[in-house]
């Protein structure tokens, strides 16, 4: 199965100062507030759903076809990504701008001071998805993942036109999205994929019930945290999938991302639309068990038995035989 990941490409700038911001705040200045904090570390992550469900793809043995729009500096990143099993042949370069970038200061309260730039993600609206499938000989699934929202609109679009099964995954991009523009979205697409908050926020922007956005879209998935996954369509009986078990948790950055890589990938194997968010879920926790968004590895025995562990001997055994290696 041929899929390509499009949305953002990132890297995260993380530091840590070891302070308290409200010290350094004078309530009688802020109108004029000129401040740099010297920070004591520096961590510099890879990141963007793009590739984050790319990344997850490729541990479960699949290829998958990243596309969107970096800088010149990707270089490093196109390494690491392509040693780790993901196609970045139709991934844009700009010849202007920086890949997209989030840096972000936090103290010792946990309070953060952030930019994100986006740099050559706004020229994701360039990318037309036509010549990705005549290089990968088809696309079986695209994934319209949150980037640049024009290049959203575009890439949906062009997978009505062109007949390509595709996924709507407007995640934080949803919030920049007029009703107009949701509709352009999910409008006929397979699955359409939000956290909790996000299926609300949905329906009150585009004037939907969940009655009504069924009727444009094959599978709704909704993501419910520690609650794990809900999955409903058209002519379905309703899914309820639990969260995976968690040995610990480090960091839900990316817990998403993860969720899908692993979703996708077992619909790819032909498993069912509930096993396959089982092991959405299990993906989803070694991402949440690890600081970082592409540090995890799946290890294949590893992973069948904690499948096995959290849902049952029958979905480990239909699994066991896809991993790689």
């Amino acid at each position: 199965m041929r899929i390509a990941v499009t949305g953002s490409i990132a890297t995260d700038h993380l530091m840590h100062f070891p302070g308290r911001f409200a010290e350094q705040l004078l309530p009688e200045q802020l109108h004029k507030v000129s401040l740099s904090f010297l920070v004591d570390e520096l961590v510099v992550r890879r990141g963007g759903v793009a590739a984050n469900i790319a990344f997850g793809m490729a541990q479960l043995g699949l290829r998958p076809l990243l596309v969107g729009a970096v800088g010149l500096d990707f270089e490093d990143y196109r390494g690491w990504l392509s040693r780790h099993g993901v196609d970045c042949s139709s991934v844009y370069v700009s010849e202007v701008a920086h890949t997209a970038r989030f840096v972000c200061t936090t103290d010792e309260d946990l309070n953060q001071i952030a930019s994100f730039y986006a740099g050559a993600m706004a020229e994701a609206r360039n990318i037309e998805i036509a010549p990705v499938a005549a290089r990968a000989g088809s696309l079986d699934l695209v994934i319209v993942g949150a980037n640049d929202p024009a290049a959203m609109l575009r890439h949906s679009e062009e997978c009505r036109q062109r007949g390509y099964a595709y996924a709507a995954d407007p995640s934080q991009q949803l919030a920049r999205m007029s009703g107009t523009d949701v509709l352009g979205l999910i409008d006929g697409a397979q699955f359409l994929l939000t956290n909790d908050y996000e299926k609300q926020l949905l329906e009150a922007k585009s004037g939907l019930s969940d009655a009504d956005v069924l009727d444009r879209v094959r599978v709704r998935v909704t993501t419910l945290g520690k609650d794990g996954v809900s999955i409903t369509g058209r002519g379905l009986e309703p899914i309820e999938v639990p969260a995976a078990k968690a040995t610990h948790a480090c960091d839900p950055t990316g817990v998403g991302d993860g969720f899908r890589a692993g979703f996708f990938a077992a619909l790819s194997w032909g498993l069912s639309l509930e096993q396959s968010a089982q092991v959405g879920c299990l993906l989803a926790t070694l991402v949440l068990e690890t600081v970082g968004t592409q540090e995890y590895t799946v290890k294949p025995a590893d992973f069948a038995d904690r499948l096995a562990e959290s849902y049952g001997t029958a979905v480990a055994e239909e699994v066991r035989p896809h991993l790689p290696g």
